[in-house]
């Protein structure tokens, strides 16, 4: 082998060695800052990481809702309609949150609660998140397999 093809092929080894440690950096950032969707039903079976960031979707279940007097708490309990949650969240609520309607909350499980950092609502009567309806079909059929 000549020198010049030696030093394109160390080269041309280079390169593709910096584009793969490049690419495998990338996925290992991107894996880290993925938030997946756990319904209460799949919170509850352990599927959901136990101190990771993760979203909670479901529906806020009706006379749930509990307001701090004196602060911006709220807490209130996320059901699938087989499991429920309770949530604490601190801060301002969407304008379209209210009991019985759907929301994603992201967060993590603290002392048998999910303590949530962000809480987002439904759109509107029709709409309901993708991910949320998903999780509330799985656990129906999981629900419906157990009997």
């Amino acid at each position: 082998m000549t020198p010049t093809r030696k030093r394109r092929l160390i080269l041309v080894s280079l390169v593709l060695a910096a584009v793969a440690a490049a690419a495998g950096l990338t996925a290992l950032a991107l894996q880290q800052n993925m938030t997946y969707l756990y319904s209460p039903t799949e919170i509850e079976a352990g599927h959901a990481p136990e101190s990771a960031r993760f979203r909670l979707g479901g529906v806020v279940l009706e006379n749930s809702l509990r307001r701090a007097s004196d602060s911006l708490k709220v807490d209130f309990v996320v059901t699938d309609r087989f499991r429920e949650m309770p949530v604490e969240y601190t801060g301002i609520l969407p304008d379209l949150f209210r009991e019985g309607q759907s929301i994603v909350a992201t967060g993590t499980v603290q002392n048998g609660r999910f303590v949530a950092t962000e809480v987002l609502a439904k759109h509107d009567e029709t709409y309901m998140p993708k991910e949320v309806k998903d999780a509330i079909d799985k656990a129906k059929s999981t629900h419906a397999d157990a009997r």
